[in-house]
C-alpha cells in the first residue's frame, strides 16, 4: 500500500521536460541529469513513479477525473470558475480549465517519451521482465492520457518520442489514428503486465483490458470493446463487490471489484473532496452539487421510473428508490457524518448524533447563502473517517477503474453489434443485482432500441459521479438535448411543502421534464446553460499553443 509513490519525493525535474543541451556539458555530481539518467534500475523506477504522479491533477479544486461531471447534466460547480463557464457553453481558447488539461497531459506524455527514448539500454542490464513491466506501465499511462486528450480536443498532435526544438512545430493527427495508436499500445504491453488483481495502486493486466474496452467503446469499435471486456470478465480476477458504497471509501483498497485507484499519501499528496462535497455542519463548503434532474433519474425499487411506479410518493420522494441514489448522493433527511442533512428553508433545526443521546441543533444548511443551492450533495468518494481532521487533506484513494464499468462496456458494445444474447443480460444484471443494490432483473426479449435505452440509463445510475457522464452524453450526441436550459434544485420556498406536487415525466434514458408540474416554478434555478452542437462537442485548442505551434489549427467555432 502506498509503495508506488515512495520515489516521488526524489524524482528529478528533468524527466518532465524535453531533452536539451546541458550548460557547458557539466553533469551534476549529486543527482541524475538528462544526459546520464537511466544509469540503473532504480532511476527507471523513479521515472515511472514520476509518470504516475501526473494522475495528481486537481483543476478547480477537485480530481480531474471527477471534474468533468460538473460540466454535464449530473453536476454543477457553484464557484464562478472556468469549469462553470464550460458547463454554460461559454468556454473559449483562453479558458483556464480546458487549457490546463492540454498542458498537464502533454507534460505527462513527455515523461513517458523520455523513458521510451532513453531507457532501452537497461533491457540488457536488469531483469527483462521487470524492465518490460515498468516501461509497459509508463506506456499504459501515456495511452490513458492520450485517450482523454483526443476525446476532449479531437485531432491532436501524436508525439511518441522526445522532440528537439526544431521538431516542435507538430500538426494535429486525426483522432482515428490516435485511437489506433492507443489500442496498439495496449495490445503491445498486455503480456508484459501481470494480472495482480490484489494490487490496486499500479497498472495491472486488468487495467490494460479495462482501458481498451473503454477507449474502443468511446470510439464505436464495438468488437474490440466487447472482446477486451470479455477477456477481463473471463479471467475471474475481479468480482462484483456486494457493498456498493465501500468501493468509494478507504475500504475500496480491498474491494474485489476495484481494478485501479489513484494513490494518495499524507506528506506527499492529498485531496480535498470532503471539503468540496460535504455540508457546512460537516466542515465542508458544498462547492460541487448534483441537480434535481440527476435525483429524479433514479428508478424505484420495482425497476420503474418515478413517473410510472406506484411506489413513488411525491411527498416522500426518496423512499422505495434505487439504493444507488442514496449511495451516490446526500438527499434531504439522510445522515451525513453526525447530522441529519436538511435543506428546506423552514428546517431551522436538525439532529446532531455526535452526542448521546442525539440533540437538536441549529441547522445552518437551511438558510446559509452558500449551503443550499440545489438542496443535495454528493456522498460518493468521501469517507466519514476524514471528519474532522482531514476534511481538507484526505489521503483516501480514488477509484478510477472497476469491474462494474467493464460489464456495462461489454453490454453496450454487444447491444450496438445487435448481438443481444444471454451474456448481455447477465452483465447488466450482475451490476444491478449486487447485494447492496438488488434492483429487479432485466428480463430477456428486449429489442435493440429498448436495450440501448436500458444501458444508457444504467450507466447513469451505476457510474454516477465517476467521471463518465460528460463523455457519455457527448459520444451519444445527446448533449445538445440534455444540457441546454435551467440547472434546477429542489422546491425551497419558505412556507412551501418542499416537494414537487407530482413526478416529472422521465424519458427512456432517464431525462426528466418538469413542464407539466404546477409548482415547478418553485424549484431553485441556479444557472441557465447553453450548448452549441456545431462547436461544443470539442474543446478549443489553447490560444498559447496555437501561437507557439503554428502547425496547429483551431477547432470549429472558436
Amino acid at each position: 500500500m502506498k509503495r508506488l509513490i515512495k520515489y516521488i519525493l526524489v524524482l528529478p525535474v528533468l524527466v518532465a521536460t524535453f531533452s536539451c543541451e546541458d550548460y557547458l556539458e557539466r553533469f551534476p555530481l549529486d543527482s541524475p541529469s538528462s544526459e546520464t539518467f537511466f544509469a540503473n534500475e532504480t532511476e527507471l523506477e523513479m521515472a515511472v513513479s514520476g509518470v504516475y504522479n501526473r494522475l495528481w491533477f486537481h483543476p478547480e479544486g477537485i480530481s480531474w477525473i471527477l471534474s468533468f461531471d460538473f460540466a454535464s447534466d449530473d453536476g454543477w460547480d457553484r464557484n464562478g470558475s472556468a469549469l462553470q463557464a464550460l458547463g454554460r457553453g461559454e468556454q473559449n481558447a483562453d479558458n483556464g480549465y480546458t487549457n490546463s488539461f492540454w498542458s498537464h497531459f502533454y507534460r505527462a506524455i513527455n515523461r513517458v517519451n523520455f523513458i521510451t527514448s532513453n531507457g532501452a539500454h537497461l533491457l540488457d542490464e536488469m531483469d527483462p521482465a521487470k524492465f518490460n513491466r515498468l516501461v509497459g506501465e509508463a506506456r499504459f499511462l501515456r495511452a490513458y492520457f492520450y485517450s482523454y486528450l483526443t476525446e476532449l480536443y479531437g485531432d491532436i498532435p501524436l508525439v511518441t518520442s522526445t522532440l528537439t526544438l526544431g521538431e516542435s512545430q507538430t500538426p494535429r493527427t486525426p483522432k482515428s489514428e490516435v485511437v489506433d495508436y492507443i489500442i496498439s499500445e495496449l495490445d503491445a504491453i498486455e503480456n508484459h503486465i501481470p494480472s495482480s488483481p490484489s494490487s490496486k495502486d499500479r497498472i495491472s493486466k486488468g487495467a490494460v483490458l479495462a482501458l481498451k474496452s473503454r477507449v474502443a467503446l468511446w470510439n464505436e469499435r464495438w468488437e474490440v470493446a466487447a472482446n477486451a471486456a470479455k477477456q477481463l470478465m473471463d479471467s475471474g480476477d475481479y468480482q462484483i463487490d456486494a457493498d456498493y458504497m465501500s468501493m468509494f471509501t478507504f475500504d475500496g483498497d480491498n474491494s474485489p471489484e476495484v481494478i485501479l485507484r489513484i494513490q494518495y499519501l499524507r506528506g506527499v499528496q492529498t485531496h480535498n473532496l470532503p471539503r468540496n462535497f460535504w455540508s457546512r455542519l460537516a466542515l465542508g463548503h458544498s462547492n460541487k452539487k448534483p441537480p434535481q434532474d440527476m435525483v429524479d433519474t433514479y428508478d424505484c425499487i420495482d425497476g420503474l421510473p418515478i413517473d410510472q411506479s406506484p411506489l413513488f410518493n411525491p411527498q416522500s420522494p426518496f423512499e422505495n428508490r434505487d439504493p444507488r441514489l442514496g449511495y451516490t448522493l446526500v438527499v434531504p433527511g439522510s445522515r451525513l457524518v453526525n447530522w441529519i442533512f436538511e435543506t428546506h428553508r423552514d428546517s431551522t433545526m436538525t439532529w446532531d448524533f455526535s452526542q448521546d443521546p442525539p440533540v437538536r441543533v441549529e441547522n445552518i444548511e437551511a438558510a446559509h447563502a452558500f449551503a443550499s443551492f440545489t438542496g443535495y450533495l454528493y456522498r460518493k468518494h468521501v469517507d466519514d473517517t476524514d471528519y474532522p481532521t482531514d476534511v481538507g487533506a484526505s489521503e483516501q484513494n480514488l477509484t478510477i477503474m472497476r469491474l462494474g464499468e467493464v460489464l456495462l462496456n461489454y453490454a453496450e458494445a454487444k447491444i450496438e453489434l445487435n448481438q443481444i444474447d444471454e451474456s448481455v443480460y447477465d452483465a447488466i444484471n450482475a451490476v444491478r443485482g449486487r447485494e447492496s443494490v438488488q434492483m429487479p432483473v432485466i428480463e430477456m426479449g428486449k429489442t435493440q432500441e429498448e436495450m440501448r435505452n436500458i444501458i444508457r440509463k444504467e450507466r447513469r445510475h451505476e457510474l454516477g459521479m465517476e467521471g463518465f457522464r460528460y463523455f457519455d452524453i457527448r459520444r451519444w450526441r445527446i448533449a445538445e438535448e440534455v444540457m441546454p436550459g435551467p440547472v434546477r434544485g429542489r422546491v425551497n420556498r419558505y412556507g412551501a411543502g418542499g416537494w414537487l406536487s407530482e413526478p416529472p415525466i422521465i424519458d427512456p434514458i432517464g431525462t426528466p421534464s418538469y413542464d407539466h408540474i404546477d409548482n415547478a416554478s418553485e424549484m431553485v434555478v441556479v444557472e441557465n446553460r447553453a450548448f452549441n452542437p456545431n462547436r461544443d462537442y470539442l474543446w478549443p485548442i489553447p490560444r498559447i499553443e496555437l501561437e507557439t505551434n503554428t502547425a496547429l489549427t483551431q477547432n470549429p467555432g472558436y
